[in-house]
C-alpha cells in the first residue's frame, strides 16, 4: 500500500533525505575492477547504468575520496561485473574499506587490457573510459564496452534497505 504524500512534513535537500531516500531504491550490485600503480582495485557499486546501445556505454559513480578512485583516476580501461545472489560476501567484501578485496577467498584473474575479472559473476564486460565527469564530491564515469561474457548462471543480488538481498518473485 503506498501513502499520499503529505506536503507539509517535507525536508529540505540535505544529504541524510537523499541517503534515505535512495535506502527505498532498489538496485543491482556491481564490482568495479581496475589495475592500479600498486595492484588491482576495486570497489562495490549500484550506480550502475546502460547509457547507450550504439555505441555500447555505461557509467557508474564513484567518490573521489574513494581509495578506488586514484586508479581510475588514471586507467584507461575498467571491468565491471555483475553479482549473483549467492555473491553477498563478495559484494560486502569490495564495500568494505581496508579489506583485502583480491585476496582469498576471492577468486579472480587478470583479463583482456591486464583489467582483474572476477570469477563466477552472472556477466562482466572490460570497458575503455570515455570520460570523467565531476559531480559534487563523485565522478560520473563513462565507459565504453570492449568485450564481455553475459552467460553466467544465478540470479541478481540487490541492495535496498542496506542490506544485500536476492530478487524474490
Amino acid at each position: 500500500m503506498t501513502a499520499t504524500p503529505d506536503l507539509g512534513t517535507f525536508q529540505l535537500a540535505s544529504p541524510d533525505l537523499l541517503r534515505s531516500t535512495f535506502r527505498r531504491h532498489a538496485a543491482g550490485v556491481a564490482v568495479i575492477t581496475a589495475r592500479g600503480a600498486s595492484g588491482p582495485v576495486g570497489f562495490t557499486a549500484t550506480s550502475l547504468t546502460s547509457v547507450s546501445a550504439e555505441p555500447p556505454l555505461v557509467s557508474f559513480g564513484i567518490g573521489t575520496g574513494a581509495s578506488s578512485w586514484p586508479a581510475v583516476a588514471e586507467t584507461e580501461y575498467v571491468g565491471i561485473h555483475i553479482l549473483g545472489e549467492h555473491q553477498s560476501d563478495l559484494a560486502a567484501t569490495f564495500a568494505r574499506s581496508g579489506a583485502d578485496r583480491f585476496g582469498a577467498p576471492t577468486a579472480w584473474r587478470e583479463g583482456p587490457e591486464g583489467v582483474p575479472v572476477l570469477d563466477d559473476v552472472p556477466a562482466w564486460l572490460v570497458c575503455r573510459i570515455v570520460g570523467r565527469v565531476p559531480a559534487g564530491d563523485h565522478r560520473i564515469v563513462l565507459a565504453e564496452v570492449v568485450l564481455g561474457d553475459s552467460t553466467g548462471a544465478g540470479r541478481p543480488l540487490l541492495y535496498h534497505q542496506g542490506r544485500f538481498n536476492g530478487l524474490r518473485d
